[in-house]
């Protein structure tokens, strides 16, 4: 089960979560970050870093969120050549 970006983070795309991100599965667009679902190893170590508290295990996504595990998703089917997004730190 992978984590999922929801809501707090558009508009924010604070990054903390990239810089701990062992596996390079967080990507981003003008909006938002995402988690690529099939590249995620559930690890957790990006949730706690979020400032905004936009990070969810997938099972533990917010009822009033939950549209954010297709957004999620379909992100990576929209965008097949996009690259993992870069830290604060790079």
């Amino acid at each position: 089960m992978a984590y999922i970006i929801c809501e707090p983070c558009i508009g924010t795309k604070d990054k903390a979560c990239v810089d701990v991100c062992p596996v390079e599965c967080i990507y981003e667009d003008e909006t938002m970050l995402y988690i690529h679902p099939e590249e995620c190893i559930d690890c957790g170590a990006c949730e706690p870093e979020c400032p905004v508290e936009a990070i969810f295990e997938e099972g533990d996504t917010p009822e009033e969120w939950k549209n954010f595990i297709e957004i999620n998703a379909q992100y990576f089917v929209d965008h097949p050549d996009a690259t993992p997004a870069t830290g604060k730190g790079t």
